[in-house]
């Protein structure tokens, strides 16, 4: 590197001695050295570099700040006066170049120039397509490094935002003219932003002694659900961003609004706040804020309230770099499931609580999430020096999963949880048409070429395949909206297991059971989100009305197009999963599986006696919070049950985790303090303390913190997804020992 420098201070002499004598008949080409080795345009990743351009003319410049520290330019001699970026991957081969003083250097248009000209400008902030609800906005700090057309052993660097190339003093769209770009290590860059993992290794293991895989399944987790919902702040935070974790995790409060108030679903959701007196329902509707304090803002770096699995139900607790330590601790597959709601999504766009990028649309969601998932995979790839280098893989066929699992990988399986499955709506909105088994069979096709590989036949509402989950409470007064019907639930049931087709009725009102299922609707809610209130006022008088008491199901089931969709999946070998069917369609899906032997996830609730196991299938555990300090290990209690299941059922003996993070669900609470479910009673030795290791031993575990935050798994739980090394070394604590755990 001396050498190169001392080449640069000769160039510098020489160009100045020049004087006046050089003329265009005695110049000579300029003959640049070799440039320093490297990996090409994939290997700067997190590096420290000085950027030198040259023309093809003058003598080589290095880009610096201006004087008067507002802008760049292609003015320093010498690379130690320059400026020295910490170069920071945002896609493969794609760059912010982020200097020692925290600024980037970015290209912009300057106002009222025609044709237009940019300047190189040294930003401090940056903006992002969230912030604007633009959702074509493109960084104007983001760089791609081509190789140069010019010189084969340098590069050409292509401004994203524009499609333009860099030159000396602008930028240009012919790239014969683009700089040729050197970058030149150096060694006292800026930190770029991001959080800590606290955990020292690698992982190893990547199966046991007789051949199987070694890892923990996630079969249910939403990592993306802030691309659900339109996009906007409605899910606050994101799992990865282009331009960081100050962009990924920021404080929430332009979107939840001061205190939290204008977060109305985090308000429903986490307080367990019904409906209450309808007279204070309305003010939120017309006003879109809640009437009290709901919760602290504050994101990365000091995250005072969020992320919280079980208590903040808005907030994202899937953070690539949380992944990645869960990554550590031995997670190997997780099935990514796209979800949404566009009734939520429309009511929170409808009373102007905030607002979203694009359509509510579920099936936009879908695209969105899948999307965005392959683009995780290239940012990590990025991170970690160019395609197929990163620990994240999507995957679309067990052999895939097998094959990234062996080479040390999370394979990430990608699937759909939501209402109005592949646009099939019980009841069409305006430019929608009725599904058809054509144009069902053509959106299998299509998403399944897009990877998908688990598909829920119904979420939450009623659709064209079958009746809705049979949820209660608020889900009941969405299905209405949803679909214009009223509530059809009976007391005449099947009486199998299910997770949410059972119990009373919210709202006794709304209850009005039909004759058939595809009948002409009686209320009209479209246009529902541009008029709330109006859509709502009828329906006030009966949800006013008593709860009904009792045992109630769906009256209908499963729809003759839900039975083709059934046979849909099961012949493009898709995996359905029937947790959120209503009693009279699980039934019948189950009759259908049993005829083909065909394995299923039921990822919700119980395994229905064994039934799902003995498909083939498997359903999700988790660990009991509360440990008996007479029965040492009884938290996995659960997980023994199952694994006996599955053995008397012939199947496999492993099953999965299925905590529905992201999923409006609740993670694991702690089991000491004052938000213990158990009342007292654990044992402060079998508290999680640091360092531990692994199940494998391969990797060691310190204090886990958010940014300036301390963590403790103890009091808190299990905030994140990043903490699930602390929830397997808590049962451990407990007594659980390692041939209970091999199975996971």
């Amino acid at each position: 590197m001396s050498g190169v420098r001392r080449y640069l201070a000769l160039s510098f002499l020489a160009l100045a001695f020049s004087g006046c004598e050089s003329t265009e008949e005695t110049a000579q080409p300029i003959v640049l050295p070799d440039p320093p080795a490297n990996d090409g345009v994939f290997g700067y990743a997190s590096g420290c570099y000085a950027m030198q351009g040259f023309s093809g003319k003058a003598e080589p410049t290095h880009l610096a700040a201006s004087a008067g520290g507002d802008a760049y330019e292609f003015s320093a001699a010498l690379a130690d006066s320059a400026a020295h970026f910490r170069m920071r991957a945002t896609d493969l081969g794609t760059y912010l170049f982020y200097d020692k003083e925290q600024r980037y250097f970015t290209a912009q248009a300057v106002e009222g120039s025609e044709p237009t000209k940019y300047e190189f400008v040294r930003a401090s902030e940056l903006q992002d397509s969230v912030q604007l609800l633009d959702d074509s906005f493109r960084s104007p700090a983001e760089w791609e490094i081509e190789v140069s057309e010019r010189d084969a052993e340098r590069f050409q660097l292509k401004h994203y935002q524009s499609g333009l190339y860099l030159t000396l003093s602008g930028l240009t769209d012919d790239a014969k003219q683009a700089a040729i770009i050197t970058l030149f290590p150096e060694e006292d860059c800026a930190t770029f932003p991001e959080l800590e993992l606290d955990a020292e290794g690698t992982p190893t293991k990547t199966q046991w002694d007789d051949g199987d895989l070694y890892g923990i399944a996630e079969i249910h987790s939403h990592i993306f659900t802030n691309f659900g919902f339109g996009g906007g702040g409605i899910y606050h935070g994101s799992p990865f961003h282009r331009l960081g974790v100050e962009h990924a995790l920021p404080d929430c409060s332009l979107w939840h609004g001061q205190d939290g108030k204008r977060d109305i679903v985090g308000y429903f959701y986490d307080n367990d706040t019904g409906l209450g007196d309808i007279t204070s329902l309305i003010p939120i509707l017309t006003s879109g804020e809640v009437p009290v304090f709901n919760h602290e803002t504050t994101g990365y770096p000091d995250f005072t309230a969020w992320p919280n699995s079980w208590n903040s139900s808005t907030h994202q607790t899937m953070y690539y770099r949380w992944i990645e330590r869960a990554y550590l601790a031995g997670l190997r597959l997780v099935v990514n499931l796209a979800t949404g709601n566009s009734v939520l999504c429309d009511l929170v766009r409808g009373t102007k609580a905030q607002e979203v990028r694009y359509s509510c649309n579920d099936m936009v969601s879908v695209e969105r999430t899948i999307e965005e998932t392959k683009n995780l995979e290239r940012y990590i790839d990025a991170q970690s020096g160019g395609p197929g280098k990163g620990w994240f893989k999507v995957v679309t066929s067990p052999a895939e999963a097998r094959e990234a699992i062996k080479a040390g990988k999370l394979a990430v399986v990608l699937g759909i949880e939501i209402s109005n499955v592949f646009d099939c709506f019980l009841t069409p909105p305006d430019g929608f048409e009725t599904c058809s088994e054509d144009t069902m069979n053509a959106a299998l096709d299509r998403y399944q070429e897009l990877g998908v590989r688990v598909v829920f036949p119904v979420h939450k509402y009623d659709n064209g395949f079958t009746a809705g989950d049979g949820s209660n409470g608020i889900i009941e007064l969405g299905n209405v909206i949803n679909s214009g019907h009223y509530t059809s639930k009976v007391q005449d049931c099947p009486g199998i297991d299910v997770t949410f087709d059972h119990g009373g009725v919210t709202f006794g009102g709304l209850n009005k059971p039909r004759d058939a299922f595809d009948s002409e609707p009686p209320l009209d809610m479209s246009g529902f989100a541009d008029n709330v209130v109006t859509k709502l006022l009828p329906l006030l008088g009966a949800i006013q009305e008593p709860a009904l008491e009792g045992e109630y199901c769906q009256k209908f089931g499963l729809t003759p197009l839900g039975e083709k969709l059934i046979l849909g999946l099961m012949k493009r070998g898709m995996i359905p999963d029937i947790a959120h069917l209503p009693q009279r369609s699980l039934e019948r899906v189950y009759e259908m599986l049993d005829a083909a032997d065909y394995p299923a996830t039921k990822t919700h609730g119980g395994s229905n006696d064994g039934h799902v196991y003995a498909l083939g299938g498997m359903r999700g555990a988790d660990f009991g919070r509360c440990a008996d300090p007479n029965d040492p290990g009884n938290v996995a209690n659960g997980l023994r049950n199952s694994l006996q299941e599955i053995t008397m059922n012939g199947g496999y003996p492993a099953e999965g985790l299925s905590f529905d993070l992201n999923g409006f669900a609740g993670g694991p609470r702690p089991r000491f303090g004052d938000n213990s479910p158990c009342g007292g009673g654990q044992d402060d030795a079998t508290r999680v303390s640091y360092p531990f290791t692994s199940f494998d031993g391969s990797v060691t575990f310190s204090p886990p913190h958010l940014g300036n935050r301390d963590v403790d798994f103890n009091t808190e739980g299990m905030l994140h997804i990043g903490l699930l090394p602390e929830y397997i070394q808590d049962a451990r604590n407990t007594g659980v020992d390692d041939e209970t755990l091999e199975p996971m």
